[in-house]
């Protein structure tokens, strides 16, 4: 008797979902019928996949190799699929999206409805990471990279460019000064990053130079939490126009050191693996981000 397609559903949506009650929840089944499933698969295939304890699941050799095998036959079936959604010019099925939590708040959300109107048969899981995630590990079919790219085995597709800029609160200025040259960033409060290092090089002329290597007095780790550290009035940070855009106009972060800023664009792609013609969900969306991001950054 043959796998079908359904054991080989439950069996990754139990490694994925890390228990069969999840897994159960996520395919919208009963625990029970997928605990039978999984014995029917390993019945037929006359091996155990996964050791049982009442704490957890663990994958056996073999359900490791089966593993693999099983989520290229998935893929496989999926990529059919959005092959002939393609041919009808109706692009639809689960899409996978990954991006900085900044860069997710303040330029995909704002997009999604015109989006999802455009295109109702496409549903998205959106996720968010400070740190370069791995595409296939993670199950992500688009990821949302800022930044000179570093990873040459993905492709990308460039979406837009968009300017750095010194910013504070004009609560932090009126009590702390406003910097008149660089050299003054060192009496003041600077926010920066706990990692990549390179964030904490500021677009500013120093000594002949092109940038500016701060010491901060606080690190984040994320984007977003140097941006709301900003807007509290606790320091100086540098940052990228789409995060800020909304702020700098309704004056609750103002641009500092402008006579001495760099015209620095920091680049924004969008990557993803493809081995065959790209799916049409993930082509859609990404022609839909860079018309729409192109549209309100810098030429």
């Amino acid at each position: 008797m043959k796998t079908t397609l359904d054991e080989l559903q439950a069996f990754v949506a139990v490694i994925d979902t890390g228990s069969i009650t999840a897994a159960a929840e996520h395919l919208a089944q009963t625990v029970s019928g997928v605990s039978r499933t999984l014995r029917r698969l390993e019945e037929k295939l006359g091996t155990t996949l996964l050791r049982r304890t009442t704490r957890k699941l663990a994958l056996t050799e073999e359900g490791t190799l089966f593993l693999s095998r099983a989520r290229a036959v998935l893929d496989a079936v999926e990529a059919a699929e959005d092959e002939i959604a393609a041919r009808r010019a109706h692009p639809a099925g689960r899409l996978r999206v990954n991006a900085a939590s900044p860069f997710m708040l303040h330029a995909i959300v704002p997009l999604l409805g015109g989006f999802r109107a455009r295109y109702p048969d496409i549903e998205l899981e959106l996720n968010s990471n400070d740190d370069l995630i791995d595409l296939i590990e993670q199950r992500t079919d688009v990821g949302i990279r800022i930044g000179a790219l570093r990873d040459s085995t993905l492709h990308a597709r460039p979406l837009a460019r968009f300017a750095l800029r010194v910013l504070a609160a004009p609560a932090y200025l009126k009590a702390h000064g406003r910097p008149r040259s660089v050299e003054d960033l060192r009496g003041h409060s600077l926010i920066g990053f706990t990692q990549p290092e390179s964030l904490n090089r500021w677009p500013l002329r120093h000594a002949g130079a092109e940038d500016y290597e701060i010491t901060p007095a606080l690190r984040a780790s994320s984007g977003e939490t140097v941006r709301q550290l900003a807007l509290a009035g606790e320091g100086i940070a540098c940052m990228a126009d789409f995060m800020t855009r909304a702020d700098r106009a309704r004056g609750d972060l103002v641009q500092v050191l402008m006579p001495h800023t760099v015209a620095q664009l920091q680049p924004v792609n969008a990557v993803y693996y493809r081995n065959t013609e790209l799916a049409a969900r993930i082509q859609v969306f990404v022609d839909y981000l860079a018309q729409a991001l192109q549209a309100a950054s810098p030429r």
